[in-house]
């Protein structure tokens, strides 16, 4: 995460309440998140960059019970559309297409991992601060409900 999308990303993250202890910083935290969505990677086998992989793990799954992920996504996209950064046209098509009932769960190879440490994905370069980090929320909202989806459909387990 870059400076600039560090500090308008800021006023919207959770604050600790101290009684827990301090946290680890916010912005390494969020790089190991966005590494892992970005790389498909284990937690177990995100880099020592990020810190200890079960913070990481942590974090984001907290974020996403609470529903913090929603709430960054919802408060960025309204600060870059005052700043008329975002552009909503949509177009809307009514073409229909058919799959065969075997093409939804086709196994995929994660995207490789970046050529150098810390090296800015090509896909965010050229955007401005809100656009990449609207960008990389996206990423990370679109994860939490695609992981999420699956439970919700499942019965209650009794342990």
């Amino acid at each position: 995460m870059s400076d600039a999308e560090r500090e308008r990303l800021r006023p919207f993250l959770p604050v600790s309440n101290r009684r827990c202890g301090r946290w680890r910083d916010h912005r390494q935290v969020i790089d190991g998140i966005l590494h892992r969505v970005r790389t498909g990677v284990q937690w177990r086998d995100l880099p020592e960059r990020f810190g200890p992989w079960k913070t990481v793990y942590e974090r984001h799954r907290l974020w996403s019970a609470d529903g913090t992920w929603e709430r960054l996504l919802q408060q960025v996209q309204a600060a870059a559309d005052a700043a008329g950064e975002i552009d909503w046209d949509v177009s809307v098509d009514s073409t229909i297409m058919r799959a065969h009932q075997h093409a939804d769960g086709a196994h995929t190879d994660p995207p490789p991992a970046l050529a150098s440490k810390g090296a800015e994905p090509t896909e965010h370069q050229g955007e401005t601060a809100w656009q990449s980090l609207h960008a990389r929320l996206v990423e990370v909202v679109r994860e939490v409900r695609a992981w999420a989806a699956p439970a919700a459909g499942s019965p209650p387990s009794s342990t």
